[in-house]
């Protein structure tokens, strides 16, 4: 699978439920998507993963090929200051359960095969 970070944020944004994310809503679906997000776009993209600390938690997002991606960036209100500590899975997944990830796995796979 080829990585087109614009078809892969329209995918994640229609790929997004509460099954994802229990703050997911349809005002803010990108809500609390962040540790699911950045671990499925690692698993498919490679890269790294990043993490960047908030008043709120960690913010986990991605770096591949030298660019950072962050395709939940648009929960926030306020620009993020991006501090790019390099993060281990096992800390983004304290943030997600293994059934989150699967669904938004599946949810991302039938959007990313749906043409134009």
């Amino acid at each position: 699978m080829s990585f087109d970070p614009d078809a892969v944020q329209r995918a994640l944004r229609k790929a997004w439920s509460l099954s994802t994310s229990s703050q997911w809503s349809a005002d803010n679906p990108a809500a609390g998507q962040c540790n699911v997000t950045a671990l499925l776009i690692r698993e498919l993209f490679c890269g790294e993963l990043l993490k960047t600390p908030l008043s709120a938690g960690d913010h986990f997002y991605n770096r591949i090929e030298g660019q950072r991606y962050d395709f939940t960036a648009s929960q926030f209100d306020q620009p993020i200051v991006y501090a790019d500590l390099p993060a281990d899975p096992a800390e983004a997944e304290l943030g997600a359960t293994g059934d989150q990830l699967a669904a938004l796995r599946a949810a991302f796979e039938s959007q990313r095969i749906k043409p134009a």
